[in-house]
């Protein structure tokens, strides 16, 4: 990817949002990572230059970095603009998109970003939204060699690399992987166990935390996928509930906003530090030379993916490093451009040492010949 005819490599779009923020945090950590060897411009973008400032200025003093502010572009635009986000597509290399709920708004970064020649990652967790766009604009991304990548959080990230990582660790052909999550939330010790993958669901906070949100947005308890929660957990919400709960929402959007800003109280009430995920990745297949045709599977492997708080340490991290394999790893990313999920286009890049590094941990647990 070509980088030395736009001003900025990279562009956080809606860097003024709950998780915006802790992705204008998480690169503004990796502009000065000491392994760093080349300069990083990059740019926050939003419709608020006074927002935007302040996360700036925020980041800046968590960082011990006085100069921050000065050191990042700023980028007016607004979601309901073409022109402005035409004009920001125009001077970044790759946008990180953080604006959802992004089956409303997510369609014109990509749109805007494919016209303009910049690649494009977000962090949907949408299903319908990125099928949506695969259809409507993978032959399109191709032809400008720019590359789309939807769910490159925490939502895809850990599963697809996961899964990657236990193909490539096993001495023979991986033929099949069941998958297992388990979310440490916290101090007040709430654990849970999701089967084979389904979504980065999981609820979180306590008791009057949920309620203080049920209370505050009008909305009905969304009940979580797994009968053993329901018991212990009656009220369980989404990680992210101003995307994942629009389908009970529909349309009304004052209740989606309403809902969005008591989300910001009740996240802060929830203290992230000491939460964790795992995912834990059964392996089995067929030493090499093994027939397929007539054998049982002869090899079993155990993998794990570990990491920080899922939803607002792990999903930056993921997001960042996503986007530098992106701006670096440019011929192991596939030939032409499109739109491809974590997996398809990560898969042959240096994305597992890049999070390894970062504190996004795989590894072996176990492997043995049947």
């Amino acid at each position: 990817m070509a980088t030395e005819q736009r001003p900025f490599h990279l562009v956080v779009f809606g860097a003024s949002g709950f998780t915006g923020q802790f992705v204008t945090e998480e690169v503004a950590r990796e502009q000065v990572a000491p392994e760093r060897s080349a300069r990083l411009p990059w740019a926050v973008a939003g419709r608020s230059r006074e927002k935007l400032q302040r996360v700036l200025e925020r980041a800046a003093l968590k960082l011990g970095r006085p100069t921050l502010s000065s050191e990042v572009g700023i980028i007016i635009c607004d979601i309901t603009n073409p022109a402005s986000l035409d004009e920001m597509a125009k001077q970044a290399t790759l946008v990180l998109n953080c604006v959802g709920p992004y089956r409303f708004y997510g369609e014109p970064i990509v749109k805007a970003c494919i016209e303009n020649g910049a690649s494009c990652i977000d962090i949907c967790g949408e299903p319908e939204f990125l099928e949506l766009m695969y259809w409507k604009y993978h032959e399109k991304a191709a032809e400008k060699g720019v590359y789309i990548i939807g769910s490159s959080g925490f939502d895809s990230i850990p599963a697809d690399l996961g899964i990657i990582y236990t193909r490539n660790k096993m001495n023979g052909t991986l033929t099949s992987v069941e998958s297992f999550l388990t979310i440490h939330s916290g101090p007040e010790g709430l654990c849970i166990h999701d089967g084979t993958w389904k979504s980065a669901v999981y609820g979180f906070g306590s008791q009057s935390s949920l309620k203080k949100l049920r209370s505050a947005s009008n909305l009905k308890p969304v009940p979580f996928v797994g009968p053993k929660l329901k018991k212990r957990w009656p009220v369980s919400y989404c990680r992210e509930l101003n995307t994942y709960s629009i389908p009970f929402l529909g349309s009304d959007m004052s209740v989606v906003r309403r809902t969005q800003r008591y989300m910001h109280e009740v996240l802060e009430e929830s203290p992230m530090d000491g939460s964790s995920f795992t995912m834990t990745f059964f392996g089995q297949g067929y030493s090499r030379g093994l027939s397929i045709d007539k054998n049982k599977p002869n090899i079993k492997i155990c993998t794990q993916v570990k990491g920080p708080e899922a939803g607002y340490v792990a999903t930056p991290i993921a997001m960042v490093q996503a986007a530098l394999t992106l701006l670096n790893d440019v011929s192991d990313l596939p030939k032409a451009g499109g739109v491809f999920t974590p997996g398809a286009a990560f898969s042959r890049t240096k994305l597992i040492d890049r999070l390894n590094q970062r504190g996004i941990e795989f590894s072996v647990i176990s492997s043995s010949e049947v």
